[in-house]
């Protein structure tokens, strides 16, 4: 398999948006995978169609290619590093939009949806660089050998990376309020309006790890305590 590590997919008749071709939005497509956090796979194995939720990595400095991971035992990783097929889409939602009208509820949100196909890494160099990569991604700032330990060949070995060929993708989104007939005026039965939705990085306590001195450590046992959490979800009214 072909790999172009510095060109972005183009958008082809799979990808085409069809359904409100004005909201494209491909050439943020690449901003929209960095950001993203659950990429769902679907695949089609045996006549039965399938979708998974993965965590994943994508670099927008290699706009082709989006790296999957887990366990050897996976079928959804052998299936996808033999070759075949993939559909990948990954959306953040933005805001729950409510109109005085039940039609026009809706949401807020960025997506991108990406077409390509699997194929299996194994250089142990390739495999920390991304590994290392995804955890600084979802952990920003967090580095191996201060923060924590780095893998062992042991658990590089346990572990199938699959990296996605990115052949076609587009990107999607919607923003803005409600669009209803009555939602423009403020005299009209009901409300309308935006609930805004966010998500944002927990920062990590500044505990001195009791196993080593300066590492960071997130051990907090009160379960109101945020920290006791790797990400906190909230909800911005």
């Amino acid at each position: 398999m072909a790999s172009n590590t510095h060109t972005a997919p183009a958008t082809g008749e799979r990808s085409r948006i069809r359904r409100h071709p004005d909201r494209s939005v491909t050439s943020e497509a690449g901003d929209i995978l960095a950001a993203g956090t659950v990429a769902h796979v679907g695949f089609v194995q045996d006549g039965q169609p399938y979708v998974i939720p993965f965590s994943y990595h994508y670099d927008p400095a290699n706009p082709g290619q989006l790296y999957l991971h887990g366990a050897t035992a996976s079928r959804t990783l052998q299936h996808l590093a033999a070759g075949n097929p993939a559909c990948i889409c990954v959306t953040q939602v933005q805001g729950l939009v409510y109109s005085r009208t039940a039609m026009n509820h809706s949401m807020n949100y960025r997506s991108v949806v990406c077409f390509g196909r699997g194929r299996l890494l194994q250089s142990e160099e390739k495999k920390r660089a991304v590994f290392e990569a995804m955890i600084g991604r979802y952990f920003q700032g967090r580095t191996p050998g201060q923060d924590y330990e780095a893998p062992t060949l042991e658990q590089l070995n346990a572990t199938t990376l699959v990296e996605i060929e990115i052949e076609q993708m587009s990107a999607k989104a919607r923003s803005g309020g409600p669009t209803g007939p009555y939602d423009a005026e403020p005299e009209a039965m009901g409300s309308s309006g935006v609930l805004p939705l966010g998500h944002e990085s927990c920062p990590f306590s500044q505990q001195t790890s009791p196993r080593n001195k300066g590492v960071l450590s997130n051990n907090s046992k009160d379960p109101n305590d945020p920290r006791s959490f790797g990400l906190v979800f909230s909800i911005k009214i």
